[in-house]
């Protein structure tokens, strides 16, 4: 009779569940949107930033979905304190964050430059001389091209969109038809037909904080660069050599260190920074096999841009991204 009773007892611990198992499982907690941070002031507070006056126009505006926060965006973690992500073919939003935030946007402001200049015709072969004219009053900052360093319309636009090279970016709008108050017209007139309707230009190479705009507009910027082959083929060359009218060879490297990493397959990129813009990084590039837009503005660390791009990378890349984007 024992036994039976142990046999019994047995048998019941068997079949019964244990109390953990038998626990309802908690529901996951909700990621919360990335936009829903905080917005950091601590680099542009000192001034307030008003947009541009443009009118809304609708003149072959590049098409570029209302930016809303991806639910699935809290998978990683972007410390830029605006970036907007998209897939450009389908206007579609993967990720964003204080998308509509005007700020300044420093060096990104040569993308406009160059589009402008080859929009022009102007001649790529036509001789341009560096004047006083070209020397940073505003932020002081250095230039290996001289005074009197002549070299090339396309070499000038090269060193500007590689190197992010003021002095050449100065001169190219200086050179301009009309001068450099036409050029910076015919910049915001750009601006304007690509439906950039909150942004604003003051000079051609972004050193004045008056130059700015939101990730949502800079996205359009992006997209309308890469129909261009050159800023397509200037923007992503690793480094580059001149020879200037004094015999002096020079060589540049480009401000955007990922071009020369392999694991990166980048058809536009330009990088910026001024105390009041902080560092940014515009790029269209190839991810999953998909061209992916990414605007990173207002990075504070010296190299949270690339980070912020290689997290938004690696997420794109990972299979749950993947199945989220179907």
């Amino acid at each position: 009779m024992f036994k039976n009773i142990v046999f019994t007892l047995l048998a019941v611990a068997l079949f019964v569940p244990s109390a953990e198992a038998a626990k309802p499982q908690r529901p996951a907690k909700t990621v919360k949107a990335a936009s829903a941070k905080p917005l950091r002031t601590a680099k542009v507070a000192k001034k307030t930033l008003r947009p541009s006056k443009a009118v809304v126009h609708r003149v072959r505006a590049v098409r570029v979905a209302a930016p809303e926060v991806s639910e699935h965006s809290g998978h990683f973690d972007v410390k830029s304190t605006a970036a907007l992500v998209i897939e450009p073919g389908e206007g579609r939003t993967l990720y964003a964050k204080n998308v509509d935030s005007v700020q300044p946007i420093a060096s990104i402001t040569k993308v406009m430059t160059a589009m402008v200049v080859l929009d022009a015709g102007l001649d790529l072969r036509e001789s341009i001389t560096i004047t006083e004219d070209d020397i940073d009053l505003l932020k002081h900052t250095r230039s290996r091209l001289k005074v009197g360093t002549v070299l090339e319309r396309d070499e000038l636009l090269r060193l500007a969109l590689m190197a992010s090279e003021n002095r050449a970016a100065s001169a190219l709008g200086r050179a301009y038809p009309g001068g450099l108050g036409a050029f910076v017209a015919a910049m915001n007139q750009k601006a304007f037909d690509l439906g950039m309707t909150r942004t604003r230009f003051v000079d051609s190479s972004g050193l004045s904080s008056d130059n700015v705009s939101t990730a949502h507009d800079l996205a359009k910027m992006v997209t309308a660069a890469y129909r261009y082959p050159l800023i397509q083929e200037y923007t992503t060359l690793t480094g580059h050599a001149v020879r200037t009218n004094d015999g002096r060879v020079l060589s540049f490297r480009n401000t955007n260190g990922l071009v020369r990493d392999d694991a990166w397959h980048i058809d536009v990129s330009k990088t910026g920074y001024i105390a009041e813009a902080g560092k940014c990084l515009v790029m269209q590039a190839r991810i999953a096999a998909k061209p992916i837009v990414i605007v990173l503005l207002d990075s504070w660390g010296k190299y949270t841009r690339i980070g912020d791009a290689n997290r938004i990378k690696k997420w794109i890349e990972s299979p749950l991204a993947r199945a989220v984007q179907g």
